[in-house]
């Protein structure tokens, strides 16, 4: 069987600094250390992290007082910001720098007394978090026909800005939809979305004209990873989401000559590794990475961090 890996794929630069910020924490400050909700949506990095001594809490009120405490890469509300404060609690943010660009834009197309239309899914952490962030009210929009649906005059002054999880393909109807019912409107650069997002949709798409049967690994919970693979779904090819091998069922690959692999922004090298281990299992496998766009993009660490 000829496997095909994407590139690129797995870990982006703001999960990488994610992760690293609870581990130096941990090294730096000793366990346990206190991180609101999952660090990044994935259930392996949350096991290893919690091993090393890391509690996941959802509420600020189940870290005890004085607790070093994380926020994860999704980004928090201010009231979540407030309630630490008030707390007293030794905050480590590790919201991703993308997420924070978007807080920022938020804030200032508000202040330019603008209304605020935000493209996202409901329920999402990131989506709270930005919603929480802004000083105003945010109008979420999931789709072409919730922009049809929106009540504001069309000569409305509006703003739109984007959950860093989708792609310009993901948004990119929804945006046009916006610009032809509202007559004064601004939105971000589109060199702003999320890179890691775009680039590793490309690459599925690249790999889509290659492969029979596609395996994105990654978390059932996690937005990216989900996207990675109705895309390939979308391009006509038989595609599954899986967090490791022990989720491979052979069945897929009955037919396949050639098999995809990719993963999502929060899946480790680790678990590719291990769903390679459960196709060898099956048969014989020859694995060739394909040639795709590389990525050195490095965010820095918090500052109560960085030097030690």
């Amino acid at each position: 069987m000829e496997v095909y890996l994407a590139q690129p794929r797995g870990f982006c630069a703001g999960v990488v600094r994610a992760i690293e910020i609870v581990e130096r924490a941990l090294e730096k400050y000793g366990p346990p250390v206190y991180v609101r909700h999952e660090i990044v949506h994935n259930k392996y990095v949350v096991e290893s992290l919690k091993n090393k001594g890391a509690i996941f809490v959802e509420e600020l009120s189940e870290v005890p007082p004085k607790s070093v405490t994380v926020f994860s890469a999704h980004g928090v509300a201010r009231s979540v910001e407030e309630e630490a404060a008030a707390r007293d609690l030794p905050v480590l943010n590790a919201t991703c720098p993308l997420v924070t660009k978007v807080h920022n834009q938020g804030k200032r197309y508000i202040t330019k007394g603008r209304t605020l239309i935000l493209i996202g899914h409901a329920g999402h952490p990131e989506v709270e978090g930005t919603m929480g962030q802004v000083p105003g009210p945010v109008l979420l929009v999931q789709s072409v026909e919730e922009v049809n649906a929106l009540t504001l005059p069309a000569d409305s002054p509006v703003a739109y800005i984007t959950q860093t999880t989708l792609s310009v393909d993901d948004t990119r109807d929804i945006i046009a939809a916006l610009q032809a019912r509202f007559t004064d409107i601004q939105g971000p650069d589109i060199r702003d979305i999320c890179y890691a997002t775009q680039n590793r949709q490309s690459a599925v798409r690249d790999l889509s004209k290659l492969v029979d049967v596609i395996l994105v690994v990654g978390a059932a919970n996690s937005s990216n990873s989900n996207r990675l693979r109705e895309i390939g779904t979308e391009a006509g090819v038989a595609s599954y989401l899986i967090a490791d091998g022990s989720e491979l069922n052979p069945e897929w690959l009955k037919d396949a000559r050639t098999v995809g692999v990719t993963a999502g922004a929060s899946a480790p090298e680790v678990l590719v590794d291990d769903v390679i281990e459960a196709m060898r299992r099956i048969g014989p496998v020859k694995v060739q990475v394909l040639p795709g766009r590389e990525e050195n993009i490095e965010f820095r660490l918090p500052a109560q961090l960085a030097a030690s």
